[in-house]
């Protein structure tokens, strides 16, 4: 049984064409970049063991924007208990 690889790449937005909503998310989040990395490092390896520092990049990111977001949420809670 032979495995098959991934054919992943970054996908490049034509004139006209509407960014794709995960796009979109990834890039406001702030971790864009190590997206990026992660799809090149699929692209090149095409093994996904092989990109683990790349993921886990990714991943610290993402966790450390939830986070922030978190944080954002309950402060703008708190606020608005205060108004009411």
């Amino acid at each position: 049984m032979s495995a098959q690889g991934h054919t992943w790449a970054r996908q490049v937005k034509k004139e006209g064409e509407e960014e794709d909503p995960l796009d979109q998310l990834i890039s406001r989040s702030g971790c864009a970049a190590s997206h990026y990395a992660v799809q090149e490092c699929m692209a090149q390896h095409q093994d996904w063991r092989q990109c683990q520092p790349q993921v886990q990049a990714f991943r610290d990111c993402m966790s450390e924007q939830q986070a922030r977001r978190r944080e954002e949420l309950q402060r703008r809670k708190e606020q608005g208990s205060v108004h009411s």
